[in-house]
């Protein structure tokens, strides 16, 4: 089943359910992914790959996260709560995401393959690991890590 067929089975589900915020959701979730499909159109029919799919959602999840610092910023919890309820809602249906301890195992690989040595080295050890845990971490969190342990290495020779 591909994702636009389970986001029509969900919504048929959310409104029987009378699920507001799911609905909202995956409502948004669908226009997104429709809004991409319009864009990628070239004279006829387009469908998006699930590459793309992903890219949407990733994107959407993004778009949340970035709320929620901004409502936090300004105090405004209930807009907190509905982003972060969406948020969780849309996280449903993207792969699940590497923890902390598996991106730095991947990296550590990545590290030692590029021979990189310090904190120069960045570029290098981003396209690879980018590469390789494409919607499976965020890009954020794997340079966060990325530059953590090449620090450390730099230190250490």
């Amino acid at each position: 089943m591909s994702l636009k067929e389970k986001l029509t089975e969900d919504l048929k589900a959310a409104m029987r359910a009378r699920d507001e915020a799911r609905l909202r959701t995956i409502r948004a979730l669908r226009a997104a992914l429709m809004e991409r499909e319009i864009a990628e159109r070239k004279g006829g029919e387009a469908t998006l790959t699930p590459e793309q799919e992903l890219e949407v959602l990733q994107k959407e999840a993004k778009r949340r996260r970035e709320a929620i610092e901004q409502f936090r910023a300004a105090g405004r919890e209930d807009l907190v709560q509905k982003e972060e309820e969406e948020l969780k809602i849309i996280e449903e249906y993207l792969p699940r995401q590497l923890s902390d301890d598996e991106i730095r195992a991947v990296l550590e690989e990545i590290i030692e393959a590029v021979g990189a040595r310090s904190v120069r080295d960045m570029g290098r050890v981003m396209k690879e690991a980018m590469a390789r845990m494409r919607g499976q971490a965020d890009g954020r969190r794997v340079s966060e890590l990325a530059r953590e342990l090449l620090s450390q290495r730099e230190a250490a020779s």
